[in-house]
């Protein structure tokens, strides 16, 4: 959409049906008349409180109807949603809140008997020195949750007089995402509402959300890109969408049935969850297909859903460049279930340069993805130097993840460039090695991490075993057979687990520590330096 034609964020629900379904949550149905309407009266409510233009606001909600509504109340204000996990502690919040300046904090008090008070009693005051306000979802709390800050109930400002203009336009900056931050603090990722409003447009025609009969279920949380895209996109497209506040597999696989269910996106962990609490093939008939991006590397998915009945598409996003950013060919079976895909957006393109010369590759050729597309982020929040190093002199948003293009304006994704790994001379996805030793019958999941000292240059793996631990050799001998020998892990090491952390989007594994596992235990015990 050229930039002239972009909305404001609120254009997206006020375009809609009114009186079509939006949101199903509880047992309740919500109308988009009736979204469009609370957004308008939080976002007076807000304003008498003082809340403007350019203000950052946090939003510390799991999945309810409130958690957008508040976010739409922002951005009729022009304000700054930032958005906050509910899984996250005092060190998260403190970071957070802090570092972004939030003058208000919107929370759910009582939600799954979480101590957020304790939490916010852990912060540092000088992280909160800039929070005027608490607003609060579901019961008052008994006491003040920071000190000097006026607490004020959600439910009171759904009785607001509504904003008679909104006073957020396409320009103004409206979401700050966090990065996961494994290796140093997370980034802040800030977005504009003209971005946000014609991705969300751009990715309900890319994913058949604007389909006839198309009903939406969201898992995924909105305090991430994968869950808040799919949400918005919803919303372009005027479909309704069966919201779970937590992720419970059989009640999901249930709520499909009930709502007839077309489409949803989920991270792997939770098509794994699902599948395993599904009965067969009829808990899936209406389903169209399930978009999905591998995270924890949980083997066997794409398998394992289709004995089930439930098709798999694969998908590409983050938050810089928002989740649903490209979706694969569903009528490519050799394609189908591959990470990556044809950009949603219009105009937009992907190329693979060699992480050496900067040079731009040929198709097929793997090496660093990078990113041109109209919708991507204004930039990181607070930090220039990160933004200029992220943004190539020509537009190109560096990902940082490793990848090829497939002549179509597609694109394959292998794995993240900083997992990437020199073997024998040549930059080999981690990803290749791990599907291979997955296929083992011993092996329940696996990483691949790069050696160090005598292990330069050599591959180091780490398996989850689904029995009696497997047999180094024997596992060695296993990928001999079927990979090159540059590829062949020097040594393997069993672990009880894979250290993961969990973001809004999905777990990911920590290769950071895998890597000074790897140092630690090849420096500890001699080996031979094998080919």
């Amino acid at each position: 959409m050229p930039h002239g034609e972009e909305t404001a964020l609120g254009a997206l629900v006020d375009a809609a049906d009114g009186h079509a379904a939006a949101l199903v949550h509880d047992g309740r149905t919500i109308t988009y008349g009736e979204i469009s309407e609370a957004s308008r009266r939080v976002a007076g409510g807000l304003a008498r409180l003082g809340i403007a233009r350019g203000d950052r606001v946090a939003i510390w909600l799991p999945n309810t109807p409130d958690w957008l509504v508040a976010f739409l109340a922002l951005a009729r204000l022009g304000a700054v949603a930032v958005s906050v996990n509910t899984r996250f502690r005092s060190a998260e919040v403190e970071d957070i809140v802090g570092r972004s300046g939030c003058r208000a904090l919107i929370l759910w008090p009582g939600f799954r008997n979480i101590d957020f008070a304790g939490i916010l009693a852990g912060v540092a005051p000088a992280a909160l020195a800039l929070l005027d306000h608490v607003v609060t979802v579901g019961d008052a709390p008994r006491a003040p949750l920071v000190a000097g800050a006026q607490t004020t109930a959600f439910a009171d400002l759904l009785k607001a007089e509504p904003l008679e203009a909104d006073e957020g336009g396409p320009d103004h900056p409206c979401l700050i995402f966090t990065t996961s931050g494994t290796t140093s603090k997370p980034k802040f990722v800030l977005h504009r509402q003209g971005a946000l409003a014609a991705h969300a447009r751009h990715a309900a025609t890319g994913l058949g959300y604007r389909e006839a009969g198309t009903v939406l279920l969201q898992l995924l949380p909105f305090c991430g890109t994968f869950g808040l895209t799919q949400a918005l996109a919803g919303f372009a497209a005027g479909r309704p969408a069966v919201l779970q506040t937590v992720f419970d597999a059989q009640e999901a696989v249930r709520l499909i049935a009930a709502h007839g269910v077309t489409q949803f996106n989920a991270s792997d962990e939770m098509i794994a969850r699902l599948v395993a609490a599904a009965e067969d093939a009829r808990a899936f008939q209406t389903v169209r297909f399930c978009g999905f991006a591998r995270f924890s590397g949980e083997p066997g998915i794409v398998e394992a859903a289709d004995a089930k009945g439930l098709a798999m598409v694969g998908l590409f996003g983050m938050s810089e460049t928002h989740a649903l950013f490209a979706v694969q060919p569903r009528d490519d079976p050799e394609r189908r279930t591959l990470a990556g895909g044809v950009p949603v957006v219009p105009g937009a393109r992907v190329r693979a340069v060699d992480p050496e010369t900067g040079e731009t590759l040929a198709d097929g050729e793997t090496g660093m993805l990078e990113i041109l597309s109209p919708t991507r982020m204004v930039g990181y929040f607070g930090n220039a130097e990160a933004t200029r190093e992220a943004i190539a002199a020509d537009g190109y948003f560096r990902t940082g993840d490793l990848g090829y293009t497939t002549g179509d304006g597609g694109f394959v994704f292998v794995g993240r460039g900083g997992d990437a790994l020199r073997l024998g001379g040549f930059l080999v996805s981690p990803a290749e090695i791990e599907a291979h030793l997955e296929t083992h019958p011993a092996v329940k999941a696996c990483a691949v991490v790069a050696g160090s000292g005598a292990l330069a240059g050599k591959a180091v793996a780490f398996v989850e075993t689904a029995q009696a631990p497997a047999d180094e050799e024997a596992l060695r001998a296993f990928c001999a057979k079927r990979l090159a020998r540059f590829k062949v892990p020097a040594r393997l090491f069993a672990v009880d687990e894979l250290p993961r952390v969990h973001s809004a989007n999905g777990a990911k594994i920590l290769r950071n520590v895998l890597r000074d596992w790897a140092a630690e235990r090849t420096r500890t015990t001699p080996e031979e330096d094998r080919p």
